[in-house]
């Protein structure tokens, strides 16, 4: 067989449509890059994303908050233990216990307050644990309802007696400083959060009681010694508390700091305070507080 060869402008006209061929592909691959990137995976490479922005609440902060308070305290207990001091050396206290006679009530005041806080946060992703300090003055007065009480008991001794006793209390200029744990967590600027801790403080607590009394009253007339049995008045006092006597005990709540810059932030909160009894006082506070800080 004889083989056929073509001719040589044949032989470079197809030489010349696959150069063509070839800077076409070489030129859509150049011009077009995303195109083929979004159908191989292979081809896409990385690509940059803009930096990561947070509000970061890690570091040292302080600020002040001004607020509205509401004190309130029971006294119903108060008169116990100066009553019973006073009829120490009595039959009275032995056999009908006085002491135990409940003489004032409770008190409230609604009034302002102010104060500030210093603290440290760690942040954990949007978690934030912390623990923070805070001073208040509370310039709430507490004063306790006075209800008097008469009664005419028998003193275990063949003496009857008309007792009345009365008394006053209160609980003034209190200060307290609170140390409690916070947790919250981070959405965008806003940090709502709750806490829990101690609280010590002090305040100016007065309580006083009287006992006024008749052993065998008359049914009718004047009371005198010559009465048969013998009429005798008598009156005893006391009194317990202090100014800038301690308290403590603990506190809750929660509330929401607002980054409004970037060392900058606001914040609303609602505390529970409630104090251990002293002296026979139980006594607490609710506030609502504004404020404002710096974090560094």
């Amino acid at each position: 067989m004889i083989a056929r060869e073509w001719p040589l402008a044949a032989r470079q006209g197809m030489k010349g449509r696959q150069m063509r061929w070839l800077i076409c592909a070489l030129l859509i691959l150049g011009l077009s890059p995303r195109a083929f990137a979004q159908d191989f995976d292979i081809l896409r490479g990385s690509e940059s994303v803009g930096p990561a922005t947070f509000t970061n609440w890690t570091g040292f902060y302080f600020g002040g908050q001004w607020g509205y308070t509401d004190g309130f305290a029971d006294f119903s207990a108060a008169t116990s233990g100066p009553i019973a001091y006073a009829l120490r050396d009595t039959s009275l206290e032995d056999t009908v216990s006085p002491s135990d006679w409940p003489v004032l009530g409770h008190a409230s005041s609604a009034r302002q307050s102010f104060g500030g806080f210093f603290g440290y946060n760690t942040q954990w992703q949007d978690l934030m644990l912390g623990v923070e300090a805070d001073l208040e003055h509370a310039t709430f007065d507490l004063n306790a309802s006075n209800y008097p009480l008469t009664r005419v008991v028998a003193d275990g001794a063949g003496n009857t007696d008309e007792l009345t006793l009365s008394g006053s209390g209160s609980l003034n200029n209190v200060n307290y400083v609170t140390l409690r744990g916070r947790a919250g967590w981070i959405l965008g600027n806003f940090l709502p959060y709750g806490f829990l801790g101690f609280a010590v403080g002090e305040g100016d607590l007065a309580v006083t009681a009287t006992v006024n009394g008749i052993q065998n009253p008359p049914s009718s007339g004047v009371c005198s010694s010559k009465n048969t049995p013998p009429c005798v008045p008598f009156s005893f006092s006391g009194s317990i508390g202090r100014p800038n006597e301690l308290l403590y005990g603990g506190v809750i709540g929660a509330g929401v700091d607002v980054a409004v810059m970037r060392n900058v932030f606001l914040r609303g909160e609602f505390e529970y305070l409630s104090f251990a009894p002293v002296s026979n006082v139980v006594a607490g506070a609710t506030t609502i507080r504004i404020g404002g800080g710096l974090k560094f």
